[in-house]
């Protein structure tokens, strides 16, 4: 269960194709999101956008939480 996950924002437009959890690496955006949909990381929802689906941390008021943070 993660804590924090950071966006990589590695695609061609600046979108998350890949993100970093903190002590396990670089996933791939839809391991990622398949991770999140069977329930792993309670902290996290799923976003759509053009039919693609990202990961976005639940909202608080933790900038640190946030998963584009700069």
């Amino acid at each position: 269960m993660a804590k924090n996950i950071r966006g990589n924002k590695d695609g061609q437009n600046g979108e998350n194709q890949t993100y970093t959890i903190p002590g396990r690496g670089t996933f791939p955006r839809e391991k990622l999101v398949e991770e999140i949909k069977e329930g792993k990381h309670p902290d996290f929802h799923i976003y759509e956008r053009n039919n693609v689906e990202y990961v976005r941390a639940d909202p608080d008021s933790n900038q640190q939480n946030n998963v584009d943070k700069d």
